[in-house]
C-alpha cells in the first residue's frame, strides 16, 4: 500500500487513541475594596482605594492588588517595605505565595493614609472570603481622546517634553510627537448567574490632570472606575492596571484657560471600557498561570558624562544672553505695540509721512532700535526657559548618579511577572515604561489579548527606550532614569520568554 496514504490514517488513529487534553479547572474569584484616603492631609475631592482581586483555579492562586497611589515604594506614602510586608502577611495568614502577589499603582498623585499597608491586607482578606466560581472572558476597547504623547520632536533632532515644571518650546521648533496606545485591555469576570463580579482594565496614561478644587483625588482612574462600577451595579468592582504611561500625558495638560478637571476624561475612559466589556463572551473555565522572576538590569554608568554635556549646554546658553536697555515693564508694551501696529507702531501714519517729506528718519530709527531690543529680550526669555528645563533635568541626573554610586553594585534587581487568566495575559515592570515599549511587546506577543502593566511590584523610576535614553534633548524620561540603555534588550528578552511559557 502507498505509504503516503498510510500517514494521514496513522495520525488520525493517534488522535483518536490519545487521552483528552486536561481541561482547565473552574476559576474562582473574589473582589473587594477599602478606602485608603488620607482625610487629614488635604481637602478630599474623591476617595482613593486599595482594591483586591483574588483568583484561584485548582492548586493555583493569584492576588492582584491595585492602589490609588503614585508608586509602590520610593515616592509618596507607600514605603519600600510595603511589598515585602504585605506579601509576608498574606503568606502567613492565607498561605498565598509571595511570588503570586501582584501590586500595581495607578500612578495618581493622591495622598494615601499612613496605614495603607494594613488596609491593603484587609482588602485581600475580604476578597478571599468572597471567593466564588466565575465565568471569564478577555477583550479590548479603545480610547484615544483623553491622552497625548508628551515627547516633542524638534527640528534639530532632539526631543523635549511637556511638563508643568518648565515651559514648552517654541511652536516653530516642534516638528512631531510620539505615539499613544489607545487600547484598553479588559478582563471580564462574571458570577455564575451572569452578574458582573469584576472588570480588570489596563490603559496607558498619567492620571495627573487634577480637579478644579485641587483636592485629594484618584484622578482620571478614580472617575473611570466609578463610571464602570455605577453602570454595572451589584457591587461589581473596576480594577485598574496602569499601562506604559511613562511619556503619556492627559489631553490638554497645559491648558491655561480652563480649570484642570480629570472627571470628563475619566468618564470617557470608563464608558469606552464598558462599551467593549459588553462585547466580551465568557466561559465557565479559564486557565490561571503565574510566572515570576527577578532580572538584573544594568545601572547607568554614563551619568557623569550626560551631566557634563548638559552643563556645557547651560554654559553655551548663558553666553548667548545679550544685553538690552529694556526690562519686562518696557518690553511687554513694546511687544504688543510692534506686533499689532503694522508699519506705523510709534505714531499715526501721517507723522511718518510728514517726517519722510522733510527727509527725516527719527521714527524709523526708533522703530529699528525698539525691534532689535525687543527681539533680544524675547530671545533671552526663550534662553531662560531652556535653562530652566535643563536645570530641572540636571537635578534628576544628579539624583540618580548619587543613587547608583551608593548602590554598591552595577545592576538593579527588577521583578517581572507574567499572569494568564483565561485568554487575558499580562506582563509587568516595576517602573514607568514609555509607550513604545508596550506597543513593541504587544506586537510581538503570541496571544491576541496580551497587555503590559507598569508601576508594578516596586518602582525604578522611568524606563525609556534605549533611543530615548540617549536623547541629547534631556526630557524627563531620559533623566529621571537610573538604568543604562541596555536595560531594554534584557527586559524584552525576559518578557518574550515569559509570554512563550504562558
Amino acid at each position: 500500500m502507498n505509504r503516503s496514504r498510510l500517514a494521514p490514517l496513522a495520525v488520525a488513529a493517534a488522535l483518536l487513541l490519545a487521552p483528552p487534553a486536561a481541561e482547565a479547572a473552574q476559576l474562582q474569584a473574589g473582589a473587594a475594596k477599602v478606602d485608603i484616603t488620607d482625610r487629614h492631609a488635604a481637602p478630599v475631592n474623591d476617595p482613593l482605594y486599595a482594591k483586591a482581586l483574588v483568583l484561584r483555579s485548582g492548586e493555583a492562586t493569584a492576588v492582584i492588588i491595585t492602589l490609588d497611589a503614585v508608586a509602590i515604594g520610593e515616592l509618596g506614602r507607600v514605603r519600600n517595605s510595603f511589598l515585602p510586608n504585605v506579601r509576608a502577611r498574606l503568606e502567613t495568614e492565607l498561605q498565598i505565595r509571595p511570588s503570586h502577589v501582584l501590586v500595581n499603582a495607578s500612578h495618581c498623585h493622591g495622598i494615601v493614609c499612613e496605614d495603607v499597608e494594613q488596609r491593603a491586607v484587609e482588602a485581600v482578606k475580604a476578597a478571599w472570603s468572597n471567593l466564588a466560581p466565575v465565568r471569564v472572558g478577555a477583550g479590548r476597547g479603545r480610547e484615544d481622546r483623553i491622552m497625548e504623547n508628551r515627547r516633542l520632536k524638534l527640528k534639530d533632532g532632539r526631543e523635549t517634553d511637556v511638563r508643568h515644571a518648565y515651559a514648552l518650546p517654541r511652536d516653530e521648533d516642534v516638528v512631531g510627537i510620539g505615539p499613544i496606545d489607545p487600547e484598553i485591555g479588559l478582563l471580564r469576570l462574571d458570577r455564575e448567574d451572569g452578574q458582573p463580579l469584576a472588570v480588570v482594565y489596563n490603559f496607558a496614561c498619567h492620571p495627573i490632570q487634577g480637579v478644579p478644587s485641587r483636592g485629594n483625588t484618584a484622578d482620571i482612574i478614580g472617575f473611570a472606575s466609578r463610571t464602570i462600577e455605577e453602570n454595572l451595579g451589584g457591587g461589581a468592582l473596576a480594577v485598574f492596571l496602569q499601562g506604559c504611561c511613562g511619556d503619556i500625558n492627559p489631553a490638554m495638560y497645559k491648558d491655561i484657560h480652563n480649570p484642570r478637571d480629570a472627571e470628563p476624561l475619566g468618564n470617557m475612559l470608563g464608558l469606552s471600557a464598558l462599551r467593549a466589556w459588553r462585547t466580551i463572551a465568557t466561559r465557565d473555565r479559564g486557565e490561571l498561570k503565574v510566572i515570576h522572576q527577578t532580572i538584573a538590569l544594568p545601572r547607568a554608568t554614563d551619568l557623569e558624562q550626560r551631566i557634563a554635556a548638559l552643563e556645557a549646554e547651560q554654559t553655551r546658553l548663558l553666553r548667548s544672553l545679550k544685553g538690552t536697555s529694556l526690562n519686562f515693564k518696557t518690553f511687554l508694551p513694546l511687544l504688543v505695540q510692534y506686533q499689532t501696529s503694522g508699519d506705523f507702531p510709534s505714531s499715526p501714519s501721517h507723522r511718518y509721512l510728514h517726517e519722510k517729506s522733510l527727509g527725516r528718519e527719527g521714527l524709523g530709527k526708533l522703530d529699528e532700535e525698539n525691534r532689535t531690543n525687543s527681539e533680544r529680550y524675547l530671545q533671552n526669555i526663550h534662553t531662560m526657559e531652556e535653562l530652566t528645563r535643563l536645570q530641572v533635568n540636571r537635578d534628576l541626573l544628579k539624583k540618580h548618579q548619587a543613587a547608583n554610586a551608593a548602590a554598591g553594585k552595577p545592576v538593579v534587581d527588577a521583578e517581572v511577572m507574567g499572569i494568564r487568566i483565561g485568554d487575558f495575559v499580562l506582563v509587568t515592570f516595576p517602573g514607568e515604561l514609555t509607550v513604545e515599549i508596550g506597543l513593541g511587546i504587544k506586537a510581538r506577543a503570541p496571544g491576541p489579548f496580551t497587555f503590559v502593566a507598569a508601576c508594578t511590584n516596586g518602582y525604578l523610576y522611568y524606563a525609556p527606550t534605549a533611543e530615548q535614553r540617549n536623547n541629547t534633548g534631556f526630557a524627563q524620561e531620559d533623566c529621571d532614569c537610573l538604568l543604562a540603555p541596555q536595560w531594554q534588550a534584557i527586559y524584552d528578552r525576559a518578557v518574550d520568554a515569559i509570554l512563550e511559557k504562558l
